[in-house]
This record gives C-alpha cells, structure tokens and sequence, in this order.
C-alpha cells in the first residue's frame, strides 16, 4: 500500500490523469481503477500527505497509520506540527483518530439539538430515515411488489415530544443483528450519536422526562438518559460489591463467595476490563460480559484472595476453564451462547 501511495503521489504530481482524460486524481482512481468513492477519497488524500510530508509515508510503512485515520491526520497536520503530531495517532482507529482530530481543532458553533424523525420502509428496500418535514402519502406503484410503505407524515417538530402516529398496520419485519452507534465527533467533550430507536423507546423517553419534570425541570435528553444510565451503573456497582461504602454484612460468607473488598480492589486494579494476558502484549481489555475468575481455581485449592482473582470477560473465563479442566468436562456445562464459547477452541 505504501509503494502505491509513492508512486500515486508521484502519478499526481506530474497531473498523469489529465493526460489519461480524467479531470482529477479522483475521477482517474474512481473511473479507471474503479474504485469506491470512499477508497478513491482515503487513497488520494494518503496520496497528498505523502508527497508534502515523508513522515506519513514512513509511518504508513510501519503500520502506525491506516488509511482510515490518515483522513482524519490531513484535516489537523502542518509543517509546523508534523513530527508532534503524527505520534498521536499512531495505532488510533477511525473513531479514536477522530476525537484527536477534533480536540486539536473543534467543530465551531456546533449544534446541540434533540431530533425524532419516522422511518419510511418502502418494500424489499432498506429503511430510509424520514426528514423532518411534512412530507406526501407515497402512493403504491402497480408494479411494486410487497407490502406499501408506511403511510404517516413526518413531524414537524423536532424535538423528543413530536413522536409520529403509530401507523395503523405494519409490515412483518425480519430480526436483524442491532448496527453499530454511529458516533461523530465534534469536539473534545461532545460528540454527535446517531441510533435508531423505537416508538416504544420515545415514548418512554418522554414519560421519564414528565416524570423528572419536579426534580429536573426542562431536562434535555441527554440529560434524562444520563440520568438513566447513572442508576443502571449504580446497580452494576452493588450488584457486584463495587460500592464505595459497603454495608455491614451480618450473614455469614459462603465458601464459595468472592469477598465484597476483594472484588473492589480487584475491579478497581483491572480498571473495570478484562485482564486476561495476550501473547502480542498487554490485556485483553474488553468490557463487555465480565466476571471475577480464579487464576488458580477454588477446585485446585484457589484462594479468594486480591492476588488470585482477577477481572476476565466471559469467553476468556470458558477459556481459562478448559485449559485447566479440559474440554471433555466443560463440554457437559455448554450453553447455547456461541459468544460465550468463542475462545474455547483456538
């Protein structure tokens, strides 16, 4: 990819697409090398750092940049702060390169604003969000096959209390695994997050908010939702001993219970990830699905101990488990949880 950069760059510096009847290196990458719009775009602004900056290339051929955070090194870099701040994204992913990018130059005047918009599902095609706007019944074509889209118009207001009406009918919809948060940054404390919800959800949304009216008057949904997540974490934390000041415990522990201060002192040393050790360096660090694992088990003598226990993901707990007992034995406590198996035959 390097090699291809350099000579690019080169490609468009002595402007060889115009020769070829190409307007610009991008219709050349788009209509020649058939390219996506989004490859052509990474390519080509790769292609620009490399020939006015040699430390992208260098770092392209060392695999501390990819091409998806090199879009987001050209929006920030100069002559003058270069050699500092490529360093900063080095390993980054798209995600993580943008939220450099924007601490370093924020979004000016960036809008904070609540938007509800219904989805339109014309048939056999993928949902299209709705603009915010009164929009015509779409009329059924004679020739469209399926069920009609949906028929309501979009509100128009935008804010969280303008929840379109339910439709009278909806088409069956097929299950589909939930799509990732689309998140955009806008400047070092804020981001922009983009998810699809239900009417159910809105709805509730707007009665937490009426129910928070007393106490939080005017609450925004940010607001609401961070409330929300606060008693959920909160929850988490009691659930697994993680509170601050702990009550007294009358009833006796069981043999087989992780004392309450061990699982604070282990939680807080794993920093709430996993610690599972990886060949490459480092840990595991997932934070999903976690649970206190024996490092030497309580069924080979393991103490409960802050030394002995430690903070895994689940799939790195089956591991740990048929590497000890093997998987004859842990086969017959197998759920159907396929994530819950995913390491236990690499």
């Amino acid at each position: 990819m390097a090699d291809f950069l350099v000579a690019l760059a080169d490609f468009h510096k002595e402007m060889l697409w115009q020769e070829l009847g190409h307007a610009s290196l991008f219709s050349f990458l788009r209509r020649e090398l058939r390219l996506s719009a989004g490859a052509a775009q990474y390519r080509k602004t790769a292609a620009e750092l490399v020939q006015r900056y040699p430390e992208v290339e260098a770092a392209l051929r060392d695999g501390l940049l990819c091409l998806s955070s090199v879009i987001e090194v050209a929006k920030v870099i100069t002559p003058e702060n270069a050699s500092e701040l490529l360093p900063r994204f080095f390993g980054l992913s798209s995600r993580d390169a943008a939220l450099v990018a924007v601490s370093i130059r924020p979004v000016d005047d960036a809008p904070s604003r609540d938007l509800v918009a219904p989805l339109r599902l014309p048939a056999a095609t993928a949902a299209v969000t709705a603009v915010a706007a009164p929009l015509a019944d779409p009329a059924p074509s004679p020739a469209q096959d399926g069920p009609a889209p949906l028929a309501f118009r979009a509100p128009e207001m935008t804010d969280c209390r303008s929840t379109p009406p339910v439709p009278a009918e909806s088409p069956p919809r097929r299950a589909a695994a939930p799509a990732p948060l689309t998140i955009e940054p806008l400047d070092a404390e804020r981001v922009r997050l983009h998810v699809t919800v239900s009417r159910r959800f809105v709805a509730k949304l707007e009665a937490t908010k009426d129910a928070l009216s007393h106490a939080r008057p005017g609450a925004t949904a940010e607001e609401v939702l961070d409330a929300c997540m606060d008693l959920l974490l909160a929850q988490h934390a009691k659930r697994k001993g993680l509170v601050e000041k702990p009550r007294t415990n009358t009833r006796p522990p069981t043999s087989d219970a992780i004392p309450a201060s061990v699982k604070r002192e282990v939680w807080r040393r794993a920093g709430g990830k996993c610690e599972w050790p990886l060949e490459c360096g480092g840990t595991c660090g997932s934070t999903l699905r976690l649970e206190f694992d024996h490092i030497v088990p309580r069924a080979r003598g393991g103490a409960s101990t802050i030394d002995n226990v430690r903070v895994t993901c689940r799939a790195h707990n089956q591991y740990a488990a048929r590497l000890v007992f093997g998987d004859g034995w842990m086969d017959q406590f197998r759920r159907a949880q396929p994530d819950a198996e995913g390491l236990s035959k690499r």
